[in-house]
């Protein structure tokens, strides 16, 4: 009988870890070959994990919810052929004493805070969302330290750190045990009232309201927002950009666009190529930074934030924007949005975006003040295109016309992107809109 381990896969460069959805096979059940096994998530989108081989399930160690980090094994799958029909009872029943050996849950609670000051007392790597929890919750690094972590080496994750500060009100009950040995130490442990405020924030409101559970792409959401804007000293700069020869155009040749490639023709391609364009004369606007360094891209990868059903919201990333055409750029946009709102989005269909752009005018806003999709340095957010009685000059005077008009909002990060490159930037792609050929052809 050879036995096959199947191992959490990584779904992108930063993925460390993931969390078990659904497991759509139990022990004894035969899978065949890139089978769908389980489904997965990631803090950057939802996954099918298929099967690395045909056989019988003989052992799932993990459970829905736990968070299993990424190379680690999550089942194990006799390909042994005929043989697997007979032993499959077995290794069935095996596998429920098997987990609870390898627990993570049961390793981390009770034994290990006594041994982890020893075992920890080296540098260890915390994830700037840990260290904004424990900046929120008022833990020490050296009480960080000692909180033991269940991720890849040992790192803290934010499954340990949360249960960490929802157990921390007992800590205290212990303490005082230790009391008659020294007074005065006893003073400083005495943080007890530490926990009592929190007590009161979680209260339940009182009054005519409805509590809501944050779901959990809502909260990995928020958790992004905060880090980033905890990370990036945010700046915005706004301009306005004189559209209506794109709205003319587009209204005239949209038909025949969908009848010659089978595409809807919507505006979010054509601003995405002026974007595309101007990010050449740009570059600093298409980097990240890594300490102290700043690393230029040399190609664009164009995040589209689209809004979900559930009112969530993903970026999903077109690859090489800088080299497609309209008609490509199209495809893309209808094709991500489309698996995005149906839930088909790939894990490398979120992953390694350098510049993000989102169309706060589709919900008819003016203008908005986006939040930078870390690691990138700058976002774009496109208004809602208005009809307003705008001063054109011309060879006989100034006369006043109906124009289409619509705002357009760049927040980047000051560490990288002066004003004058960020407004350089913002008031080049108003141009670029605005420089809009109505003749082109299709």
């Amino acid at each position: 009988m050879a036995i096959v381990d199947l191992v959490m896969p990584k779904m992108g460069e930063s993925i460390m870890e993931a969390t078990v959805l659904k497991w759509h096979k139990k022990p004894g059940d035969h899978v065949k070959m890139d089978e769908t096994l389980l489904d997965i998530a990631t803090d950057k989108v939802d996954s099918e994990v298929p099967s690395t081989a045909a056989g019988t399930i003989t052992e799932l160690l993990y459970k829905e919810n736990d968070v299993v980090p990424v190379g680690s094994v999550i089942a194990r799958i006799d390909s042994g052929g005929a043989a697997t029909l007979g032993a499959t009872p077995a290794p069935a029943a095996a596998p429920v004493a098997a987990p609870p050996a390898p627990a993570p849950v049961v390793a981390a609670p009770t034994p290990q805070p006594v041994a982890a000051p020893v075992q920890n007392q080296g540098n260890r790597f915390y994830s700037p969302l840990v260290l904004n929890i424990a900046g929120k919750e008022g833990i020490s690094m050296s009480e960080l330290e000692n909180i033991p972590g269940s991720g890849n080496e040992g790192r803290v994750t934010k499954k340990d750190i949360l249960d960490y500060v929802a157990n921390r009100g007992s800590a205290p009950a212990a303490a005082p045990a230790p009391t008659p040995v020294a007074a005065a130490p006893v003073a400083t442990p005495a943080s007890a009232p530490a926990p009592q405020p929190q007590a009161a924030v979680t209260a339940t409101p009182a009054g005519n309201v409805e509590i809501m559970e944050m779901d959990r792409m809502r909260k990995l959401i928020a958790d992004h927002m905060v880090r980033s804007k905890s990370t990036s000293p945010h700046v915005t700069s706004f301009t306005e950009a004189d559209v209506t020869n794109i709205v003319r155009w587009r209204d005239r040749v949209k038909g025949v666009f969908e009848k010659k490639y089978g595409e809807k023709l919507t505006y979010t391609p054509i601003f995405f190529e002026a974007i595309v364009n101007c990010i050449r004369k740009y570059p600093l606007i298409n980097c990240s930074i890594e300490g102290d360094k700043i690393i230029i891209k040399k190609y664009v990868n164009m995040g589209m934030a689209t809004a979900l059903p559930s009112g969530n919201l993903i970026v999903p990333v077109i690859k090489n924007a800088d080299t497609k055409n309209l008609i490509g750029l199209t495809k893309d946009v209808n094709a991500l949005a489309n698996a995005a709102r149906s839930s088909k989005l790939k894990a490398d269909d979120t992953q390694g975006g350098t510049f993000t752009v989102t169309n706060v005018g589709t919900f008819g806003s003016l203008m908005g003040t986006p939040i930078i999709n870390q690691p990138q340095v700058a976002i774009m957010a496109l208004g809602v295109i208005k009809k307003r009685p705008m001063v054109l000059e011309t060879a006989d005077g100034d006369v006043i016309a109906v124009r289409h008009m619509m705002y357009l909002s760049l927040s980047y990060d000051h560490r990288i992107v002066d004003g004058s490159v960020g407004a350089g930037f913002l008031s080049a792609v108003a141009k670029e809109l605005e420089a809009f050929d109505p003749q082109r052809d299709i």
